[in-house]
């Protein structure tokens, strides 16, 4: 298998900029891109609604074939931020590579203010955040094969890096 037959996989917790910088990453690569999260809007509807109406058990189950479908297109695949918590989504992904986006509460702050994310819902959705993030830590690592922060400087730049790591471990395979 080649490094270009492998998608490229972004993980980490809500608000890292999967989606922003996964869309770059694609469009830089010039291959395609697939996000779980939309994916699951398309074929079933708001993530707050399906959270309501059905709970997390079935969102999971959803989210998880999205995840199959996501990485047979093969490209840039973003996954939602809980996709690692499925041990069979974390045993797929040893077969791609896997980059994991961090960003510190100080920003993510900002950018999940006023969010409709059905587990940042309640009293303190930054308490909620570090949580979350913390609990799944160990998975993003268990499964990562490199880490790149969002937190400063702009998105440009954390492609850039993505992309020149792609294209090193793309020719050392």
């Amino acid at each position: 298998m080649t490094g270009d037959s492998r998608a490229i996989v972004l993980i980490g917790p809500m608000g890292a900029g999967k989606s922003s910088v996964g869309r770059r990453v694609a469009k830089a690569l010039r291959v395609g891109f697939f996000d779980t999260d939309v994916a699951i809007i398309k074929a079933h509807g708001p993530i707050p609604d399906l959270f309501r109406s059905h709970g997390e058990p079935h969102f999971r189950a959803l989210e998880r074939q999205a995840v199959i479908d996501g990485l047979a297109t093969g490209g840039v695949v973003a996954l939602g931020g809980g996709a690692v918590l499925d041990p069979a989504t974390r045993a797929d992904l040893a077969r791609h590579r896997v980059v994991l986006l961090t960003v510190a509460p100080r920003v993510v702050a900002a950018r999940l203010r006023d969010t409709s994310r059905p587990l940042l819902q309640g009293e303190d959705p930054m308490a909620t955040w570090t949580r979350i993030s913390e609990e799944r830590a160990p998975l993003y690592a268990e499964v990562a094969d490199v880490t790149f922060d969002t937190s400063t400087g702009p998105l440009s730049e954390v492609t850039r890096a993505i992309v020149a790591w792609a294209a090193e471990v793309g020719t050392h395979e």
